[in-house]
């Protein structure tokens, strides 16, 4: 209407769906929907495609206008809008219960789910939601498993390699089948346990190939650890009774798991390390983070500290690092999730401090979808800009890196009788699966991007419904 205000306009994306390079005047009433609703018809694209709009670092939630007076911004200004494909609503797809808290989730082998729990045990179950297997393999709460390398439809006779970390001081690495069940003649093998530490070990890690772990612990020191079983023990038992029980069993020493040494440390920590990560682009390269607020870089080769990011009362929980390398995330127990660049030692830490996300309770855990760099669909630009977090307040929020104000949409977990209990571990698998675990067990739900017959989630969606 030739009465209504409007706004000079130019768009930019990323996406396969660019406009002409031109200035719109766009009236100051219109909301997400009619921009949308702009984009699609000046393309005439055959099947609609909803699109989230970015002003100035901030996804636009009201009308043009309103954010225009929100931030003092003349009717005359030209404003640069960024559109990207909407993320659809997270849909929940199924509940894994458990008796214990699940300390860590993997959704990274297709079809299998893999958590770690306060009583030392790690279960497999598949998309179905059938428990497969139960492994004793710690003597106290396990906080950590991942597995070893990535994952692939050739390992033999569908058996893998896990790595888990507890409370009792060790992490262990244990060979699984992931398909039939605990019944089944092929069973669950613990072959080595990593002795290094004199706390608990918060977490552990593997870098791509599989061929390096990292310890995170209590003890201020990260682990350095090769995957390969050595054929004998490394590390003396440190115990009496256990020597003699050794000497008692020497005929059966060959079932019981090898006692490995680390092959390096990392010591530059001065409290509670909580996590350290191999950078997904370079194995020699690490990061981590701990309670004594700092971000630290790793040359891992060279067990060498190599640069330093020191933040003012900041202890972190955890830590994520995009697929390329560029920039970590830190969760912090200060309610705020903070984007770091690691590209540029030499900055300050103002400057390496590129967003910060605040939360309403404390954040425990980040993820990233896994393989967003590798995707060359459509879904890629948005998933590269993407990450979720879980809460102490039973929410998971999934988050644009463009805008920091608010997250982008919401996983309200556990509702009823449990909702609001703590998260404590999420992970995105590629394929758009988001694993949750906490207080309340397991929840599975699919994050926008492919549709079921992509993610083979059919039997999940069957299964929730019933």
């Amino acid at each position: 209407m030739a009465s209504e205000l409007s706004h000079p306009v130019v768009f930019t994306t990323a996406t396969p769906y660019p406009l002409p390079s031109q200035k719109f005047m766009i009236p100051a009433s219109w909301k997400r929907y009619q921009l949308s609703q702009l984009v699609n018809k000046s393309l005439s694209l055959p099947s609609p495609v909803p699109f989230e709009f970015l002003v100035r670092g901030e996804i636009l939630r009201s009308s043009l206008g309103e954010w225009c007076q929100e931030k003092g911004i003349g009717e005359e200004e030209t404003l640069e809008i960024e559109y990207f494909e909407s993320v659809m609503p997270p849909q929940k797809m199924s509940s894994i219960p458990h008796e214990e808290w699940v300390s860590a989730v993997s959704c990274q082998v297709p079809g299998y789910f893999v958590t770690a729990a306060y009583d030392g045990q790690v279960r497999i179950f598949d998309y179905s939601q059938q428990l497969l297997r139960t492994i004793p393999i710690h003597d106290a709460s396990a906080t950590s498993v991942v597995v070893i390398g990535q994952p692939s439809a050739s390992a033999e006779h569908n058996s893998y390699l896990i790595a888990s970390a507890s409370h009792d001081m060790t992490a262990r690495i244990t060979k699984t089948p992931f398909g039939g069940s605990d019944s089944d003649e092929q069973s669950a093998v613990t072959l080595a346990s990593l002795h290094l530490h004199t706390a608990p070990i918060a977490s552990i890690a593997s870098n791509l190939p599989g061929s390096h772990l990292l310890t995170a612990s209590w003890d201020n020191l990260i682990g350095i650890w090769d995957t390969i079983i050595p054929s004998a023990d490394e590390v003396p038992a440190d115990d009496a009774p256990e020597r003699k029980k050794r000497r008692k069993n020497a005929d059966n020493s060959a079932s019981k798991p090898k006692r490995k040494a680390p092959i390096g440390v990392l010591k530059s920590h001065t409290a509670r390390v909580s996590k350290a990560i191999f950078s997904p682009t370079a194995s020699n390269k690490a990061f981590s983070v701990g309670f004594d607020s700092t971000v630290r870089t790793w040359d891992v080769e060279n067990a060498v500290c190599t640069d330093t990011i020191t933040a003012s009362s900041k202890p972190f929980l955890d830590i994520a690092i995009s697929p390329s390398g560029d920039f970590v995330l830190a969760a912090s127990t200060d309610r705020t999730v903070t984007q770091y660049d690691v590209r540029s030692p030499t900055l300050s830490t103002a400057a390496l401090s590129t967003a910060t996300f605040l939360h309403p309770s404390t954040p425990s855990c980040i993820a990233l979808p896994s393989g967003s760099s590798s995707n060359n669909n459509a879904n890629t630009n948005n998933n590269s800009q993407q990450f979720i977090t879980g809460a102490y307040d039973g929410t998971v929020r999934l988050w644009d890196r463009r805008s920091a104000r608010s997250a982008v949409t919401t996983l309200k977990v556990w509702e009823g009788q449990n909702h609001g209990r703590k998260i404590l571990s999420v992970d995105w698998s590629e394929s758009g699966v988001v694993g949750i675990g906490g207080e309340g067990g397991v929840e599975v739900w699919r994050v926008q991007g492919s549709g079921d017959q992509a993610l083979g989630l059919g039997g999940v969606v069957r299964a929730a419904a019933s």
